[in-house]
């Protein structure tokens, strides 16, 4: 698994700036209970998590707008250039939250500054998947494509537990109050100090192969450049991603929730049980990556599809009506890992269907779009099944998505075998 220096050092470089990313993109769920007063200070709690959650939701639909522009511009600019620029964008987001004045002191100018640097954040965070995920793939060697590029899966969920982390560290030494009136503040400013570094680290990056190695006039990226030439691929990564984003965000973000409003665990236990499982899934990501080199892609998608359809229903009621925390997080881990699967090298998969002048606008516009549609909305739809009274609906529905996605998995090829990635 020899990987020279260079390589190695931009692997991590790239790996890096997708944790600060995802860091500063979940700091705001994480925190919002905190500063949701500052912003909308009017009604009762729900009221004020109704409008920070409404923001969050700006996030997600600002994402394909980036995917779009800055797919674009990694695909002209270069791998190295999208990349810096998509971590400027999250470090610029992440200092307007944390120094724009609260409702009291500016008025309704706070909560329109809270949505611009959400916005900003969402064409960044819509940006990065693609540019990282044709980064990593580019820049790893052809035979450990699988493994080194599930590292992007092994920092988006590390910057998941980070922003956690952070939470829990303010949490302990900061007073409630003291939380809530300005300590929330300090992790946007965490995160844009990190974000400025990573900034640095990638302006000094090494440029893929692939976007160096192609001819001057080749053909220009663009929406209806990349309709014409591959639109099966477009759709194909549209579904699978649409599947892929559905059921990372039921068992990763809802499944917290579920704990304690469904199987009735309390916040810290239910915190504590999705931190440890959280922790095993990340580890997991490069070793199905060593699989999907050895034993190819389609396999590996196979296996979370049928598995995933198998088990979802059986885990989600199972679940409901545990009441031990070493069962549930027992339990947790079998979709986690199936999961894994498909998530440690998603991002690769695609990367190797589109040729390099498009690549990065191919991998990113219709991850985007079916990240928004079906990700995004994961948490409403379950809560809809559940306010509804028939919350096993959600169970049938993840399920049937990721059938959807299954169906696209047996269209695609054995991209281990077709990769486009011509260099090594």
């Amino acid at each position: 698994m020899a990987i020279d220096a260079k390589r190695l050092k931009s692997i991590i470089g790239g790996s890096a700036g997708n944790l600060v990313e995802w860091y500063d993109w979940y700091a705001y769920s994480s925190l919002s209970l905190y500063f949701a007063a500052t912003f909308f200070p009017k009604g009762d709690l729900t009221a004020q998590l109704m409008g920070t959650g409404a923001i969050f939701a700006v996030g997600f639909v600002m994402r394909p707008i980036g995917a779009y522009w800055m797919g674009r511009y990694a695909d002209t600019h270069g791998r190295k250039a999208g990349l810096a620029l998509s971590v400027g964008l999250m470090c610029l987001g992440s200092l307007m939250i944390a120094l724009v004045p609260g409702y009291a002191a500016i008025g309704v100018a706070a909560p329109i500054i809270l949505v611009l640097a959400r916005m900003i954040q969402g064409l960044s965070v819509g940006g990065e998947y693609g540019a990282s995920a044709t980064y990593l793939s580019e820049m790893a060697t052809r035979e450990r494509r699988g493994f080194w590029s599930s590292f992007q899966y092994v920092t988006l969920i590390g910057g998941q537990l980070t922003a956690l982390a952070v939470t829990l560290l303010l949490q302990a030494t900061l007073s409630k109050a003291a939380l809530s009136s300005w300590g929330w503040r300090l992790a946007f400013a965490f995160g844009a100090v990190l974000a400025l570094g990573v900034y640095i680290l990638r302006r000094r990056l090494a440029e893929t192969a692939s976007f160096e190695n192609q001819a001057a006039d080749r053909p220009k990226s663009g929406l209806v450049a990349l309709w014409k030439a591959h639109p099966r691929e477009f759709l194909l990564v549209m579904i699978i991603s649409a599947g892929g984003s559905c059921t990372f965000y039921a068992y990763t973000t809802y499944l917290q929730k579920f704990l304690v409003n469904t199987s009735h665990f309390a916040v810290e236990t239910a915190t504590q049980v999705m931190t440890a499982a959280l922790i095993v899934y990340m580890l997991a990501q490069p070793l199905f990556g060593i699989l999907a080199d050895r034993f190819g892609r389609r396999p590996m998608l196979l296996l979370f599809g049928a598995g995933g359809m198998l088990v979802t229903v059986p885990v989600f009621s199972a679940l409901a009506v545990e009441t031990d925390p070493v069962i549930a997080f027992a339990i947790i881990l079998i979709p986690l890992l199936l999961l894994s699967a498909y998530t440690s090298i998603s991002a690769l998969v695609k990367a190797e269907l589109f040729p390099a002048h498009i690549r990065a606008l191919g991998v990113a516009l219709p991850y985007a779009i079916g990240n928004a549609a079906f990700g995004g909305t994961a948490e409403y739809v379950a809560l809809w099944f559940k306010q509804a009274g028939i919350e096993a609906g959600f169970y049938w529905y993840v399920t049937a998505i990721i059938g959807c996605a299954t169906i696209a998995f047996l269209m695609l090829p054995e991209t281990k075998r077709t990769s486009l990635i011509v260099e090594d």
